[in-house]
């Protein structure tokens, strides 16, 4: 393992901050546009949708990325990045990894969709994969950095991380504020790990989180509600939110959703399928269906809107045939 660099801003056991989500900002505005902050009108109410399925890896997964990339010692980037990811974040470091000529190896589930698996691969990233029930991906990536070295990129328990998703939370309230809007007062969230969700929440610590979650995955919920860390139940229960499927959060992300008092909505199968299909047909979007988490629960009832509500449009990357089978319905 490679050692640690002496400042505390460096520090991979330190807690993310607000001034650390600020500090990413500059760095992701330095090289990415803005996404846009769309309107879109439920029951007379105006949300503003941040589309982050726009992203040039198609997911708000690359701040995160770029933020914990750019952030490694010369001696870390030598020693190349081991990620873990159900294939949004996968595409991120990869992207990341690419730019600054950093090695990547990600691990990946067997089941993660084609495409995902495929860009991954084409961004110059080495993909092992895992069994998904059977095999725990932290401990294969753990494996990895023992016999090869280099540094862990989590997909959400990571300091870095947390700071770079909750960017798109300060892109999202300048946007508001030049409509003259006084906001986000609300942000509803999609949510795996909670690494978007603790971002937001520190970067917005005016605005009541809401994290989404599908059904069967929904640990995040349940550990909110219990005060303590849980896992999923059943790692085979079928879903199509690929980009929500984590096992269970971690700490450093729990510590900031209970600091903030998040709370968990849980979205089924339809719901989501038929917020795609008001993305695709209202905002002319194309979102994945874990990207879609968030709008659905909107959309469904579960969560009212506020003056002010942001809502992540997270990710766009679903195979075509997939995707068009659920518009067609």
């Amino acid at each position: 393992m490679t050692q640690q660099s002496p400042d505390p801003l460096l520090s991979p056991d330190r807690a993310p901050t607000l001034p650390g989500v600020e500090r990413a900002a500059a760095k992701v505005a330095a090289l990415l546009p803005q996404t846009p902050l769309l309107p879109l009108d439920v029951d007379g109410t105006t949300i503003w949708c941040k589309a982050e399925c726009l992203q040039p890896v198609g997911a708000f997964k690359i701040r995160g990325a770029w933020h914990r990339l750019t952030d490694l010692t010369a001696e870390q980037a030598a020693a190349g990045v081991v990620g873990v990811s159900s294939g949004n974040h996968a595409q991120g470091v990869a992207w990341a990894a690419k730019r600054l000529g950093i090695a990547a190896t990600i691990v990946m589930p067997s089941n993660a969709p084609a495409m995902k698996l495929a860009a991954t691969r084409a961004l110059g990233a080495e993909v092992v994969l895992y069994e998904r029930v059977r095999e725990s991906r932290d401990a294969v990536a753990a494996k990895l950095l023992e016999e090869r070295g280099g540094m862990l990129v989590h997909a959400y328990g990571d300091p870095w991380i947390i700071e770079g998703q909750g960017t798109a939370g300060i892109e999202a309230r300048a946007q508001m504020r030049a409509r003259g809007i006084d906001g986000p007062d609300k942000v509803i969230a999609c949510c795996g790990g909670g690494g978007l969700s603790a971002g937001l929440a520190l970067a917005l610590p005016d605005a009541e989180i809401v994290a989404v979650e599908p059904e069967g995955w929904d640990d995040v919920t349940r550990s909110l509600v219990a005060g303590e860390i849980l896992s999923v139940e059943n790692l085979a229960y079928p879903t199509e939110c690929d980009a929500l499927q984590t096992p269970q959060t971690w700490p450093i992300n729990f510590a900031v959703l209970q600091a903030r008092g998040v709370r968990g909505v849980v979205v089924t199968r339809d719901e989501v399928r038929h917020a795609m299909r008001v993305a695709f047909e209202r905002l002319h979007l194309v979102v994945e269906p874990g990207g879609a988490a968030a709008l659905a629960a909107v959309l469904a009832g579960k969560v009212t809107p506020a003056a002010a509500t942001l809502v992540t449009l997270s990710g766009g990357n679903i195979d075509p045939k997939h995707y068009a089978e659920i518009l067609a319905e």
